[in-house]
């Protein structure tokens, strides 16, 4: 008001009396759009469409991309902590995402609970042990738990040497290990990200890889288990050599919690999605809306 009486040269006095006036007249109306409505109302409706939990999390319409994931891992590491409990194994598909949810963990002791790696990290660039292990380690840290590595290639060159090593009993170790898991942390790639999926930018995928990406209509992948944008993933013969576990095995986890952010990821999430890979969902403002758009018909 003091502004106002001062480009008007009157009174605050008469500013007041003046928006009274208007407000009483219906001259004026003042509304409040508030955030945490919008973001409820986007929340409800993954719920209520998707069958989705989903955090939404805000950030300023400014915000680069390593702000808005920033801003996502972090919430997505206190859903994690609020879920993670003692006697749990949580499986964990390494990547950007992940990397940066794990900066971010609180600590919260718990007792018999194990972390294991969902995917292999090798390829012909680096063993990805480090890489890995990093990851794995700080949540073995954050909330004490057993840690279980899984070095393996992330995609093996013949789906046969995979198989072969499948039999290995120390894998096999690893591989049981996966199937206890309660819950399962992952982003999801995608070969058009903005910011650049470990899977499709570090080396994993080779030329005759990247056509065959193209040729299947991949739009994302979850543990390097790569599927179409309906879902998907019949006769995509990368997935035969991948050391993910399959979407039929995902899908029989309990608690299944993504973390995604960049508008660049719509496909990549809406594909997610549609497979029922998720039954939890941390995602920036501007992805779910856009997710919501197209499912709406509006931004299509």
């Amino acid at each position: 008001m003091e502004t106002i009486a001062q480009e008007l040269r009157v009174s605050r006095s008469s500013v007041s009396r003046l928006l009274s006036f208007a407000r009483e007249t219906g001259l004026v109306e003042i509304t409040i759009h508030s955030p945490e409505a919008a973001q409820n109302e986007l929340e409800t409706w993954f719920a209520n469409t998707l069958g989705v939990t989903a955090h939404v999390v805000r950030a300023p319409a400014r915000a680069t991309e390593l702000e808005r994931l920033d801003r996502t891992a972090h919430a997505a590491a206190g859903v994690l902590a609020q879920a993670v409990r003692s006697q749990l194994t949580v499986g964990v598909a390494w990547g950007s995402t992940l990397s940066a949810v794990a900066s971010h963990l609180p600590a919260k002791p718990t007792h018999d609970s194990h972390v294991v790696q969902m995917n292999g990290a090798v390829n012909l660039r680096t063993t990805g042990v480090s890489y890995a292990g990093e990851l794995l380690g700080r949540f073995a840290s954050a909330f004490q738990m057993s840690v279980h590595e899984f070095p393996v290639p992330a995609l093996f060159d013949d789906p046969n040497t995979k198989l072969a090593m499948w039999r290995e009993r120390s894998v096999q170790a690893v591989r049981e290990r996966q199937a206890r898991a309660g819950l399962f942390m992952f982003g999801l790639g995608s070969p058009r990200a903005e910011l650049p999926s470990h899977v499709y930018s570090g080396g994993y995928l080779d030329k005759a890889d990247k056509a065959a990406v193209k040729q299947y209509g991949i739009v994302g992948d979850c543990a390097t288990v790569f599927y179409r944008a309906d879902g998907s993933d019949d006769g995509i013969d990368l997935n035969a050599r991948s050391s993910g576990p399959s979407l039929d095995a995902i899908r029989e986890i309990p608690h299944r919690l993504c973390v995604v952010s960049s508008t660049s990821k719509r496909d990549s999430l809406r594909g997610a999605l549609a497979a029922g890979l998720i039954t939890e969902l941390v995602v920036d403002e501007a992805l779910a809306r856009s997710v919501y758009s197209w499912h709406t018909g509006s931004g299509r």
